[in-house]
C-alpha cells in the first residue's frame, strides 16, 4: 500500500554545485515560507562552519508542500569525508534529486552518494545545474556532462529504469528550470519566466510514493540525532510500518558500549513533524512518513523503535569503515587556561562520545593512556570539523598528527588507496603531476575537461586522475591549490586496499622551536629570518618547546625567539635604517593537521592554535627527527 499524498526525497551534489541554493528556492516556491516571514539564504546550511566554508557537513531534514503532496526532503554532504551522514539518511528516501554542475559535471564525491543510492535502488532526477555558465552556452559541454552522468550510471551498475533518468536544466541561484533545453536561453535573457514547477512535478512522477504498511506494530529506524531543551534526546527517522502516538509505549533496540544487543522500554512524550525547516508537534506519526520521537532518554543512531516484542530489529546502519585517526589529548603546556576551559581527561572523552553518538562515521577507542584518546574518521576535513566544532565551545586540548590505518591481510601489510580526481588549467598540469608521483601517485586518466575563459589562465582545462595511497593525500590540499593558483578543484573517494607502497617523505624540514618563555621580539625574528619560515608574529608569547617556524634543515633548531636589542648610551657609526620583516606564514588549523609530525601537537585554544613539542624541554629533547619516511 502506498501514500500518494508522501514523497521522500534526497539532493545529491557534490560541493558547491548548488545544492543548498536549490533547497532554498523549492522551499520558497513551494509557499512553504510565509509572506512577511525572514528567510536566510542556504537556509538548510544552519551551522556557523557551513556558512562560512560554503558546504553542507549534517545532513538535515525540511519539508514542502505541492498541491496535496507533502515532499520530506534531505540535504545531503557533498564531501566524502561525511560519508556517514549520507549513508544514513539514504534508508529515510525513496528517490534523489543529482545535481550536476554544467561546466565541471560529475565529480567523485557526486560517484561517492551516487552509488550509495542506487544501490539502494532509488530512481533518480538529473538536474544540470549553472547552465546560465559560460562554458555552457551553446549546449556542447552540457551535451557531453549528460555522456558523462550516463556513463557514471553505467559503470556503477544501474538497473535499465534507473539509467534511464529524466534529464532537466537548471539555474538554481535564480530559482528556474526546464526540461527543454531550447528554453534556456530565453530563461537566461530573462524573456519569459521562469519557476521550478518542472522539478515539482517531475518528483511526482518519477519518484515513487512511499510504503504505508499501517497493519503491524509500529517500526522505526533511528537515522538522526536532535536535541531539544525541554523535551530532550529527539530521535530522526522514517517510520517504516503501523503508527505511533504520544503517550504510546514503544521499545529501544540498540547496542551498548561492547557491542552487545539492549532493550529498554521507553514512552513517547513528544511527536514532531516537519513544517518546512521548523519542526511543529503532531498527535500521531504514520507509516511513509519522516518524523521526530522524544521520550528516550539515551539513543544512537541505528537504533530500532519497536512498538511490541513481534516487530523485528532493523539491521544496523552499516558504513564504510574510516581510513585515518587521530589522538586527542587533555592539553598540558605551560598556558593551559588562559583562554580557555582546560578540561578534565573525563569531561574530554564524554564530548568524544557524544560526537561519536551522532556521527557513526566517527569511532572512539580508549589508549594505554588516561588523558589520550583516539578517534578515527574518514579525512582531514572531518576531523577540522570535530575540532573547530570543540574550540569554538571554549575547549582547550591537543591534537597529534593523523595516522593512516594500516592492515595486514594474509601475512601482508596493506593501506588504503584513494582516487584522487583534479580539475585544473592545462599550464599547470606537469607541475601537479610531478607533485602525486612524487607521493607514490599513479596516473590513471588525462582528459580536457572544457575551457575557461576567466580567471588567471584562460584556456584548456584538463581532469586527472591518480591513484594515491592515502598517506600520499596528507598535506596535499594546500599544495595542490598553491600550485594551481587556487583555480583548480580537489577531490577523493576511497577505492579499497594495496600492498604497502613504500615509505613517503611527509615533511622535509625540520622545525625552529623555542628555547625559552617570553614574548616574542621584532629583534629577535630579524635574527631568525634566514633560517627558515617564520609562523609567530612580534608580541605573540612563547614557551620552550612551541614551534615558532619550519627550519630550512632537515632537523630541529632551538632558537632564541625572545631576545631584545640591547640599550647602551654608545652611538653607532652608522644611522640605524628601518629593517622590516618579510613575511609570516599564515598557520590555520587545516595547515597545522597538514604539517606536523610524529613528535608534535597541536594545541588547540578558543583564541588560538599553536605548534608544540611534545617532549617541551629542549634538553631532554633531540634535534634529529625520525620516522620522515612513515
Amino acid at each position: 500500500m502506498k501514500n500518494p499524498a508522501l514523497r521522500n526525497i534526497c539532493i545529491i551534489a557534490h560541493v558547491d554545485h548548488g545544492k543548498t541554493t536549490l533547497v532554498d528556492h523549492l522551499l520558497k516556491q513551494s509557499g512553504t515560507f510565509g509572506a512577511r516571514e525572514h528567510v536566510a539564504e542556504r537556509a538548510m546550511d544552519s551551522m556557523d562552519l557551513e556558512r562560512e566554508r560554503g558546504i553542507t557537513i549534517q545532513a538535515k531534514n525540511a519539508s514542502m508542500v505541492y498541491g496535496t503532496t507533502r515532499i520530506n526532503i534531505v540535504d545531503t554532504p557533498g564531501h566524502s569525508d561525511f560519508g556517514g551522514e549520507v549513508e544514513r539518511i539514504l534508508g529515510m528516501v525513496d528517490g534523489a534529486v543529482l545535481l550536476v554542475d554544467g561546466a565541471e559535471g560529475p565529480l567523485p564525491q557526486t560517484r561517492f552518494v551516487l552509488q550509495k543510492a542506487l544501490e539502494k535502488g532509488h530512481k533518480i532526477i538529473l538536474v544540470v545545474n549553472k547552465v546560465d555558465r559560460p562554458e555552457c552556452l551553446g549546449g556542447d559541454r552540457v551535451k557531453t556532462i549528460i555522456d558523462q552522468t550516463f556513463n557514471l550510471f553505467l559503470d556503477l551498475n544501474a538497473t535499465d529504469a534507473q539509467a534511464d533518468f529524466p534529464i532537466i536544466y537548471a539555474c538554481a541561484r535564480e530559482g528556474w528550470c526546464t526540461e527543454n533545453w531550447e528554453e534556456v536561453d530565453d530563461l537566461i535573457a530573462k524573456k519569459k519566466p521562469g519557476t521550478l514547477k518542472p522539478l515539482f512535478e517531475r518528483i511526482l512522477s518519477t519518484i515513487e510514493a512511499p510504503d504505508a504498511q499501517l497493519e503491524g506494530g509500529f517500526q522505526l529506524m533511528v537515522s538522526n540525532l536532535s536535541w531539544s531543551d525541554y523535551v530532550g534526546q529527539l530521535a530522526v527517522g522514517r517510520i517504516l510500518q503501523g503508527k505511533v502516538r504520544v503517550n504510546d509505549k514503544i521499545q529501544r533496540r540498540g547496542v551498548n558500549e561492547a557491542g552487545a544487543p539492549v532493550t529498554e522500554k521507553v514512552t513517547v512524550s513528544r511527536l514532531y513533524t516537519y513544517q518546512g525547516m521548523k519542526q511543529v508537534e503532531a498527535t500521531e506519526l504514520m507509516a511513509g512518513d519522516i518524523g521526530v520521537v522524544a521520550g528516550a532518554e539515551r539513543v544512537e543512531i541505528g537504533d530500532t523503535f519497536a512498538g511490541d516484542d513481534n516487530v523485528k530489529t532493523l539491521e544496523r546502519i552499516q558504513i564504510d569503515p574510516p581510513t585515518l585517526a587521530m589522538i586527542f589529548s587533555v592539553n598540558t603546556s605551560p598556558f593551559s587556561g588562559r583562554e580557555g576551559e582546560a578540561i578534565q581527561s573525563r569531561k574530554l572523552r564524554e564530548r568524544l562520545l557524544k560526537e561519536v553518538r551522532h556521527n557513526v562515521a566517527l569511532k572512539f577507542q580508549e589508549t594505554e593512556l588516561p588523558d589520550q584518546f583516539r578517534v578515527f574518521g574518514r579525512g582531514e576535513l572531518q576531523f577540522g570539523i570535530l575540532i573547530e566544532q570543540m574550540r569554538r565551545e571554549g575547549f582547550e586540548f591537543m591534537v597529534g598528527k593523523p595516522q593512516v590505518l594500516i592492515k595486514h591481510e594474509n601475512g601482508q601489510k596493506v593501506e588504503p588507496l584513494e582516487r584522487a580526481t583534479l580539475d585544473l588549467p592545462e599550464a599547470f598540469a606537469g607541475d601537479i603531476t610531478r607533485l602525486f608521483q612524487g607521493r607514490k601517485g599513479i596516473l590513471a586518466s588525462y582528459e580536457e575537461s572544457g575551457t575557461q575563459s576567466g580567471g588567471s589562465n584562460p584556456g584548456k582545462r584538463v581532469r586527472l586522475e591518480f591513484d594515491i595511497p592515502t598517506r600520499g593525500l596528507l598535506g596535499m590540499r594546500s599544495r595542490f591549490m598553491t600550485g594551481t593558483r587556487g583555480e583548480g578543484l580537489f577531490s577523493s573517494r576511497l577505492v579499497g586496499y594495496v600492498p604497502w607502497k613504500g615509505s613517503i617523505i611527509h615533511r622535509a624540514n625540520g622545525a625552529l622551536v623555542s628555547d625559552r618563555e617570553g614574548m616574542v621580539t621584532e629583534y629577535a625574528l630579524l635574527g631568525l629570518e634566514d633560517r627558515g619560515i617564520l609562523f609567530v608574529e612580534p608580541g605573540v608569547d612563547v614557551y620552550e618547546g612551541m614551534v615558532v617556524g619550519e627550519f630550512n634543515k632537515d632537523n630541529d633548531l632551538n632558537v632564541n625567539a625572545v631576545r631584545e636589542k640591547k640599550l647602551t648610551n654608545i652611538r653607532a657609526a652608522s644611522a640605524e635604517v628601518l629593517v622590516t620583516l618579510r613575511g609570516v606564514r599564515k598557520m590555520p588549523l587545516e595547515r597545522c593537521i597538514e604539517w606536523i609530525d610524529d613528535d608534535e601537537w597541536i594545541e588547540i585554544t578558543p583564541e588560538n592554535v599553536r605548534l608544540r613539542k611534545k617532549v617541551l624541554k629542549g634538553n631532554l629533547r633531540g634535534i634529529v627527527r625520525h620516522g620522515q619516511g612513515e
